[in-house]
Order: C-alpha cells, then structure tokens, then sequence
C-alpha cells in the first residue's frame, strides 16, 4: 500500500491518488458524522464537504501521514456545523397515529439520559471523544486505521480505549 505521501503524490503530477485516498479513509469520514447521528442526508453533506475541503487544501497539507487526523477534524468541524444550523431536534412525523409516538415520560428519560452521556463525553479529551465516537459509530474499522485517524501507535488504542471509557463510566456514576 503507498503511503500519503505518495498517494498525494501522484495526485499533484496528475497520475493518480485521488481514488486511492477516497478508498483508503472513506469510511472513516462517514464514521465522524455518523457518530453526531445526523440524518443520512445531512451525513452525505458533511462527507462532500470534507472531501471537497481536502481538495481546497491538498497543495497545502504539511503532514501528508496525518491526512486521517486531518480528515476526521475537519469532518468534526462540518458535522457541528450542521448540528448548529440544523438544530438537534429530530420531528416527528406529524400523519402517524398517536399510538406510535413515545409516551412524554419515556421521552423526557431518554433525553435525560442521553443529555448526562453527552455531557460526560464533551469533558473527556478531544482524543477519548474521537477515539469512542469511531468506537461506537465503526466497529468495523481495524485498530490500525483507528491509530491512523487518530495519529496514535496501534499498540495503544485498546489501551487507550479502556481508560478512555473508565474515565466516562466515572463521569456517569458521578451524575447519578
């Protein structure tokens, strides 16, 4: 496998690399704004814009093997973006019958619940709150390219994933 630098590269001369790069991080860009549980089409907009950012600023990339960090920021940077404009409120489909909504108190619980996980994860380091997005929204990805995206040694990710979720189940139990 080519490295970045290469990749980029060969996109600069013309060659190739722009597919190569695509192939290579793709799903780690869609793992960021899965992790913000934006809608489908809100997530399609927040990986276009990324990939079209990365082609806005491809010339001027210094670190070209801290492209997967450099990726999942700036994916960070467009979901919250979006979460702002947008607002986080989810609608409900106005034609369905009563029945089918959730019951006001399961509502206010799950809320509750998901607002006190929320905020225990926003006080972890920026490092344990990528590391546990990429955990929970891309299971699938290997710990190599979870070491990639993050800019960590392979070797420290399990390891830094077990604190990492420690420290948030201290922060939990403190809410209680």
């Amino acid at each position: 496998m080519e490295s970045n630098t290469e990749v980029l590269v060969g996109w600069r001369s013309g060659s190739c690399g722009w597919d190569a790069l695509v192939e290579r991080y793709s799903r780690l860009v869609w793992s960021v704004p899965r992790s913000f549980r934006l809608s489908h089409a809100d997530a399609a907009d927040v990986y276009q814009c990324t990939w079209l950012c990365l082609a806005e600023h491809l010339t001027r990339l210094r670190q070209p093997e801290a492209l997967g960090v450099w990726l999942v920021r700036t994916a960070t940077r467009q979901s919250i973006t979006v979460l702002r404009t947008r607002g986080r409120e989810v609608p409900f489909d106005l034609w369905e019958p009563e029945s089918v909504l959730p019951a006001p108190d399961e509502v206010a619980v799950t809320h509750d619940r998901q607002r006190r996980l929320w905020g225990a994860l926003m006080t972890l380091s920026e490092r344990c709150q990528q590391l546990l997005r990429i955990a929970a929204h891309s299971p699938e990805l290997s710990y190599a390219q979870v070491a990639d995206a993050l800019g960590i040694k392979v070797g420290s990710v399990g390891s830094t994933r077990s604190r990492c979720l420690a420290e948030l189940r201290r922060k939990l139990e403190a809410l209680r």
